[in-house]
C-alpha cells in the first residue's frame, strides 16, 4: 500500500507543478499586494481543492463530470472569473495604480485574497474531472476507495500548499525588483494576459 501511495503522490506532484490558472492567480496577488496576500490566496486555493475532494468522495463531482450541461455552466463561470481577474490586472497597469511598498508589506489588498483563491478553484470543473477520473485509479488498494481518495486529496492539498507557498516566498525574495513601478506594471500586464488566456482555454475546453 505504501508503494501505491508514493506512486499516487508522484503523479499528483507532477500535476501540481505544471503552471496553470492557480499559479497565475497567486502571481497576480503576490506581485500586486505582497507575500502575505499571496499566501492567503494559496490558502483559498487549497480550500477549493478540499471542497472538490469532499464532493468527489461523496460522489457529487461525478455528476458534474458526467453532465454536459452542468459542466458547461461551471466551465463558463470559471472562464468568466479568470477573464475578470485578467481584465482587472490590465486596467490597473494602464491606470498606473502601483501599490505602495509599505501597503504591500502590510498585507492590505483590494478584496479577499482567500476568496479569490477559493473561487478560482471552485469554479474550475477540470478539477472535478481530474478527481473523479484519476483519483479512483490512484487510490491504494489496501484501503476502502473513499478513504483512499480522501487521503490523496489531503496529500494533493499539502503538495499544492508547499509548492505555491514556496513560489510566493521566492517572489518575496525578489520584492525589491517587483516593487519597481515599471516592473510592477509589466507583471500586471503579463499576468492579466495569462489569466485571460487561461479563461479562454477553459471556455473552449471539453470534459
Amino acid at each position: 500500500m505504501v508503494v501505491e501511495v508514493v506512486a499516487g503522490v508522484g503523479v499528483l506532484a507532477l500535476l501540481t507543478v505544471v503552471p496553470g490558472p492557480d499559479m497565475a492567480v497567486v502571481t497576480k496577488r503576490a506581485v500586486a499586494w505582497g507575500w502575505r496576500d499571496g499566501l492567503r490566496t494559496v490558502g483559498g486555493i487549497v480550500c477549493g481543492l478540499l471542497v472538490w475532494g469532499v464532493l468527489t468522495v461523496v460522489g457529487l463531482a461525478a455528476v458534474l463530470a458526467a453532465s454536459a450541461t452542468a459542466y458547461t455552466v461551471v466551465k463558463l463561470a470559471g472562464a468568466a472569473y479568470l477573464v475578470f481577474l485578467g481584465a482587472q490586472s490590465l486596467l490597473r497597469s494602464r491606470r498606473g495604480r502601483a501599490v505602495p511598498a509599505a501597503v504591500a508589506r502590510a498585507g492590505a489588498a483590494k478584496g479577499s485574497p482567500w476568496r479569490t483563491g477559493l473561487v478560482s478553484n471552485v469554479v474550475n470543473p477540470k478539477i472535478a474531472v481530474f478527481y473523479t477520473g484519476l483519483l479512483p485509479t490512484l487510490a491504494p488498494s489496501g484501503m476502502p476507495p473513499q478513504a483512499g481518495m480522501a487521503l490523496l486529496v489531503l496529500l494533493h492539498g499539502v503538495l499544492t500548499l508547499l509548492w505555491l507557498g514556496g513560489y510566493v516566498l521566492v517572489l518575496a525574495k525578489a520584492r525589491v525588483f517587483f516593487e519597481r513601478p515599471a516592473v510592477r506594471r509589466a507583471m500586471e500586464r503579463l499576468t492579466g494576459v495569462v489569466l485571460i488566456g487561461f479563461g479562454v482555454k477553459v471556455a473552449a475546453s471539453q470534459p
